[in-house]
């Protein structure tokens, strides 16, 4: 056996011994092979030769070959050692349980820290919004300083006269339009020349627009 085979042979020994329990050839390949880039041929030619040994044992079911551990190398265990093995991986199993649970909430707990500002940005984000306070303060004082500021009764008033007037002024607009097409009717002449013999000035002379309301 060749110094490659012999340190895969010791590789799927110590494997199947650590274990302690059944693996096929495949199983053995797909679980060693990443971490110590064993070839399938290997693993197969290594575990026959183990099994061959007497290192480790070898059933059949069919076609499929089952490997694992010696069984005469491990101690023998009584009911009351089952019970206390039992017992403890109940045990390991509770703190591994809380350990998750701790890590998981550490690990939340440095997310946010991660995602906070620091002191130094806090800082300066307080002295930031300190001196906007501050201008904002003296905008308000010298807006409130104006003797004849408008107050917010004056500004309703203005704007609902305003809105009085644009909506006057749309109808008299329309009205005179009603009339002059009644007129046109009967006109000999364009528009542009009723419009001039009557001197009547548009909106549209002098680029005017209705605001809207």
């Amino acid at each position: 056996m060749s110094k490659k085979d012999n340190n895969s042979a010791a590789v799927i020994l110590a494997y199947l011994n650590a274990k302690n329990r059944p693996y096929s050839a495949q199983d053995v390949f797909c679980n060693l092979q990443k971490q110590h880039g064993l070839g399938k041929t290997a693993v197969v030619k290594s575990m026959e030769l183990l099994a061959l040994e007497g290192k480790i044992k070898e059933k059949t079911y069919g076609k499929q070959k089952i490997y694992f551990a010696d069984q005469d190398q491990f101690k023998n265990v009584n009911d009351a050692d089952l019970k206390a093995m039992d017992s403890q991986i109940s045990n390991l199993n509770e703190k591994m349980q809380a350990l998750s649970q701790n890590c998981r909430q550490m690990e939340a707990e440095l997310k946010e820290l991660n995602g906070s500002l620091t002191t130094q940005e806090m800082t300066s984000e307080i002295a930031r919004l300190r001196d906007e306070c501050s201008g904002c303060r003296e905008r308000l004082d010298k807006i409130k300083s104006v003797a004849n500021h408008v107050t917010p009764e004056e500004k309703d008033k203005v704007l609902k006269e305003h809105n009085i007037y644009v909506k006057e002024w749309r109808k008299r607009k329309r009205l005179a339009s009603d009339m002059m097409d009644a007129i046109l009717e009967g006109y000999p002449k364009s528009k542009k020349q009723f419009l001039e013999e009557v001197g009547v000035e548009t909106d549209e002379d002098y680029k005017v627009v209705v605001p809207t309301v």
